[in-house]
């Protein structure tokens, strides 16, 4: 399993250091932020895998940001553990009800932290993400960083591998090439949609003549993945 990545914004940096310091011990990479404006850069350019998020900061409170996340598609399946020094009941339902999937009470222990955050992991994690999955003969390891057709290996680029996973666990669904780049490129506005045609045509030509039928052209919106002519 590969290690997953967790932003930590909070506005105090030895706290920020002391969170940091628990989850790479257990083997977690970890991004920094003190703000919501930092934190919303580093979120649209890394796609952590999960967010730590304290409630009280200056500008941007964390409630709001973790509203302002779940109401944009791109990130709205970011998980969030709110982490505050509020207890009352009232103040963990407000930060459930704007998207939280955890709360967690300061001060607590690294290891209550951990478990935590691996529970949200396990739940927050979409099917088929760090699972191999096979479509008629073609067949993705994530784990490996493998594409075999019919277990003979195919050469496959970086960004046409990350395309070709969205795609086989998301079959049967067209997208456009603005979906794709969020999806895919994770949202970098320094990006044209028109790359996305560029990697289609390249991982069209990495799937041969076997398979590249299976990544499809849909006329006036973009692309998808079908087993279906």
């Amino acid at each position: 399993m590969t290690s997953k990545t967790v932003l930590i914004v909070d506005d105090e940096a030895p706290i920020r250091e002391m969170i940091a310091v628990a989850l790479e011990m257990a083997d977690y990479h970890c991004l920094e932020a003190e703000d919501a404006q930092q934190a919303h850069s580093l979120v649209v350019d890394q796609q952590p895998d999960l967010i730590l998020l304290d409630w009280m900061m200056p500008g941007t409170s964390g409630i709001e940001f973790a509203r302002r996340l779940k109401r944009d598609p791109v990130t709205a399946e970011t998980p969030i553990i709110m982490l505050t020094a509020r207890s009352e009941e009232d103040n963990k339902i407000l930060g459930l009800e704007a998207g939280a999937d955890d709360y967690i009470t300061k001060p607590f222990s690294p290891r209550e932290l951990v478990a935590r955050l691996k529970a949200v992991l396990r739940r927050a994690t979409p099917a088929g993400v760090e699972e191999m999955v096979e479509v008629n003969g073609l067949r993705l390891d994530p784990i490996s960083h493998r594409v075999t057709s019919n277990d003979q290996p195919l050469e496959v680029g970086p960004t046409e591998f990350r395309l070709l996973q969205f795609f086989m666990t998301h079959q049967e669904r067209a997208y456009t090439r603005s979906q794709l780049l969020d999806q895919v490129w994770g949202g970098n506005v320094y990006v044209e949609e028109r790359t996305v045609d560029v990697h289609i045509r390249r991982l069209r030509k990495a799937l041969g003549p076997e398979h590249e039928q299976l990544v499809q052209t849909v006329r006036g919106t973009g692309y998808r993945f079908s087993t279906r002519t």
